[in-house]
C-alpha cells in the first residue's frame, strides 16, 4: 500500500452546547407517515431513555428501543408509545 504524503484533514468540533450538553449525542426524532387524523414521530433510540408499556402487544418497550408515539391530532395529551412492528399492524386495519 503507498505511503500518503500528506496528512488527512482534520475537523473542527464544535464545542458543546453549555445549555443542554446531552443535545449532541441525542438523534432527531424523525416525524413518520400516518392515517389521516393521526399523528406519528419515530423515536430513535438515544432518545428513548424512559420504559413504556405497548397498547398494541401489551408488552414492555425498553429503554434505548426504537418506538414511535402516536395520538390523534389535537389530542397530544393521549400519547401511546407503540412498537414500530405494532403499530404497523394497527395502522393496516
Amino acid at each position: 500500500m503507498p505511503r500518503r504524503n500528506r496528512p488527512k484533514p482534520r475537523t473542527k468540533r464544535r464545542p458543546p452546547d453549555e445549555d443542554n450538553p446531552e443535545k449532541e449525542l441525542r438523534a432527531p426524532d424523525l416525524v413518520g407517515v400516518a392515517p389521516p387524523g393521526w399523528e406519528v414521530r419515530l423515536i430513535q433510540p438515544a432518545s428513548a431513555v424512559k420504559e413504556y408499556r405497548c397498547p398494541g402487544c401489551n408488552q414492555e418497550i425498553r429503554a434505548g428501543t426504537k418506538h414511535v408515539v402516536v395520538w390523534r391530532e389535537g389530542a397530544e395529551e393521549m400519547r401511546r408509545h407503540w412498537h414500530l412492528p405494532c403499530w404497523g399492524r394497527s395502522a393496516k386495519r
